[in-house]
């Protein structure tokens, strides 16, 4: 992949430092803060919403390294933040190994930062619907061995890429690339229990640039085929493996969330 990118425009909302703005990072500008804070006032469990969606990514990555994976595909990465992917897995297993892959610039730039000179973590510009450029990256390629297992992260992206050839062509092509044993993390937005507040969140992403897509359940567990969903399935977020006591009112998240097996 290219090591070059397009320059960050501070002016134009992006997707990955909405969300950082969610999580209260600081690495988001105006504009970004503006819409975060627009779609607060439509769903006011928005960063509550986040922050248990980056929970269920981490129990997903414990998952992977208990059945054995060693190595990380995350796709649509985002920008870092506390407890990422690379700090749950080699906590866990330390000889573990992490690529993240976003097509925000801001993203890249900040995970290269992070991440510093740390020989088993790599970060790649590119985007997850041309699968051949990103398998084929040098960093993929000298971290992973897709030969053995891996655990492919796809955690709140699918919801900004709209349904289509290219879309689905993706998902088959890593679908394949992923050995026997690998697994598909993915959470997505849904509008099932609260259809009008997301209406309106839809539209306001929409209007700044960044298209919304949110999808349900059928749709999502259509993102797993070919793998075998373990339990407990498709469900909300904070019903996928939970660490304490169940939540009163799953729906509220509006994210369902699932782990697939190959």
């Amino acid at each position: 992949m290219s090591t070059t990118y397009p320059p960050i425009d501070p002016n134009r909302p992006s997707a990955a430092r909405i969300y950082d703005a969610y999580l209260g990072g600081t690495h988001n500008f105006d504009a970004d803060r503006a819409v975060a804070a627009r779609a607060v006032e439509l769903v006011p469990d928005t960063p509550l919403i986040a922050r248990a969606n980056r929970a269920f990514l981490r129990r997903a990555v414990r998952y992977a390294t208990a059945r054995g994976i060693r190595q990380f595909l995350d796709l649509g990465s985002g920008i870092p933040t506390e407890q990422n992917v690379h700090e749950v897995a080699q906590s866990e297993a330390p000889d573990a190994r992490v690529v993240y892959v976003d097509v925000d610039p801001t993203a890249v730039l900040y995970g290269r930062h992070l991440i510093g000179d740390d020989p088993r973590t790599a970060v790649v510009h590119g985007d997850l619907q041309q699968p051949a450029l990103v398998l084929d990256a040098p960093e993929v390629r000298d971290l992973l061995d897709l030969s053995r297992p891996v655990g492919i992260l796809m955690i709140a992206v699918l919801h900004f890429l709209p349904d289509g050839p290219a879309l689905d062509a993706a998902l088959a092509a890593y679908r394949d690339a992923a050995a026997p044993g690998s697994v598909l993390a993915v959470s997505h937005l849904t509008p099932s229990s609260a259809p009008e507040q997301v209406e309106r969140v839809t539209d306001l992403y929409n209007r700044t640039g960044t298209p919304l897509v949110p999808r349900d359940a059928a749709r999502v567990a259509g993102f797993f085929d070919g793998w075998r969903l373990v339990e407990p399935g498709l469900v909300h977020g904070p019903q996928w493996r939970p660490d304490s006591e169940p939540v009163s009112d799953p729906a509220r998240y509006l994210t369902l969330a699932g782990v697939g097996e190959r």
